[in-house]
This record gives C-alpha cells, sequence and structure tokens, in this order.
C-alpha cells in the first residue's frame, strides 16, 4: 500500500463522535461496524486502552457499515446517529457493542430505551432515515482514506497496519504518544 493510501483522508472534525481531549497526545480513529464481530472484540481492546492511556489518548469512533448493505448494518449505525442527536452516542455505541447480535430494529429501540432516548424521536428518525445521509458520508470519508474492511485504525491520521487486538494496537497508540 503506497504512503498516500495510509493517510487519514477526513480530519476529525466537530460533527466526530469524541472521547477525550483535542489537546490529547495521541489521536486514534477507528472505523467500525456495530454488527461486526471482529469489530466487537476490537472495541473491548480500545476500552482497555482508553483506560490505560487515559487523558493522553482521544478515540474518534466512525462507523463504516459493511458492504453489501442489508440494513441491519446501516440501520445500526443509524441508530447510533440518531442517539448522537440526544447527546447518547457513547451509550448507545457501547451498548450495542457490548450486546451484539442485536441489530433488529426491534432490538434498537430496547437499546435507545435503554439509554434513556426518546423513544418517539428516536422512531421518527429511524422511520425516516433522517441519519442516513450522515452515515453514508461518514462511510465515503472512510474509502478514501483507504478502508475496505472494519475494524480499520488510524493513529494521529495514519493507519494502523497491523492486527488491531490489544497485543499490538496498545504498543502502536503508546509509541504515538512517547511511551508507556
Amino acid at each position: 500500500m503506497n504512503k498516500q493510501a495510509r493517510v487519514l483522508k477526513a480530519p476529525v472534525t466537530s460533527k466526530d463522535h469524541v472521547r477525550g481531549s483535542p489537546l490529547a497526545a495521541v489521536t486514534l480513529v477507528g472505523y467500525g461496524d456495530f454488527t461486526c464481530a471482529e469489530c466487537a472484540k476490537s472495541y473491548r481492546a480500545v476500552k482497555k486502552i482508553q483506560a490505560k492511556m487515559g487523558p493522553r489518548l482521544r478515540y474518534v469512533f466512525r462507523s463504516f457499515p459493511n458492504l453489501p448493505l442489508d440494513g441491519k448494518s446501516e440501520g445500526a449505525a443509524e441508530a447510533a446517529e440518531s442517539a448522537g442527536a440526544q447527546g447518547k452516542f457513547w451509550e448507545i455505541h457501547d451498548r450495542m457493542f457490548e450486546n451484539q447480535g442485536a441489530a433488529s430494529q426491534l432490538r434498537l429501540a430496547e437499546h435507545a430505551r435503554a439509554v434513556g432516548l426518546d423513544a418517539d424521536q428516536f422512531r421518527r428518525d429511524m422511520r425516516g432515515h433522517v441519519h442516513l445521509t450522515r452515515v453514508r458520508v461518514v462511510r465515503e470519508g472512510g474509502v478514501r482514506s483507504g478502508v475496505v474492511e472494519v475494524p480499520t485504525f488510524f493513529i494521529n491520521s495514519l493507519r494502523h497496519e497491523s492486527a488491531f487486538g490489544l497485543a499490538t494496537l496498545l504498543p502502536a497508540v503508546q509509541a504515538a504518544g512517547g511511551g508507556a
């Protein structure tokens, strides 16, 4: 892969879902799919990295629904964006990864209730596909950055080319932040 394809082409903006300070030593951008088993594994690794790195890490999650789209993948991403519009992105993000396999419309509504979303607004958002354009724009940013499968990570805007597990991702994040 050439160096140009290794760089994050969609910079972090105020529209992103971010945990951590913009002044953190390391920014980790993760592209994932709420219905992907490998993404659930990487979610657990990222949680441990966040705990280890503390304020030295800023984590950005971007939905990248798998293709071909079957509706579940894109629907889960829409649900997360709907939750984000109500200020509860990270709550539903965590819940969906912790309860993977539960991406049907019925289960998405259950997740929304569990994290305290306005159920009527959530239903309107989902029926009207209010956040579908945002989901597709974010996915396209990933495509421009060379993302073809998930999970995919960028550390300080450079693509992490190794495995996504804790054993490889943590040392790479620590190195980018100036050590352990």
